[in-house]
């Protein structure tokens, strides 16, 4: 589509908004955003969403010996296997 920014409803606007997002472009600037109540607040509340979602995902680092504890683990099991 390509429809002047200024001049997108707020389903054009809102469609072409997963795409907006994932380019990294800076979409509170955008002129539909800065002239439109209704998606500014739709775009607030994602950015809140997806913050909020974040911080729910902590970085969790495991230990450093938990692929030898696998192998072990799938040997031990195989051994076993074998020996029945």
């Amino acid at each position: 589509m390509n429809r002047d920014p200024q001049n997108l409803s707020c389903t054009e606007f809102q469609s072409l908004l997963p795409e907006l997002i994932g380019s990294g472009q800076n979409v509170s600037q955008h002129p539909h955003v800065r002239s439109c109540d209704l998606c500014r607040t739709l775009l607030s509340d994602l950015e809140t969403i997806a913050e909020a979602a974040r911080q729910l995902l902590a970085s969790v680092e495991p230990p450093d010996n938990l692929w030898r504890q696998i192998e072990s683990a799938i040997q031990k099991e195989e051994n076993e296997s074998t020996v029945q």
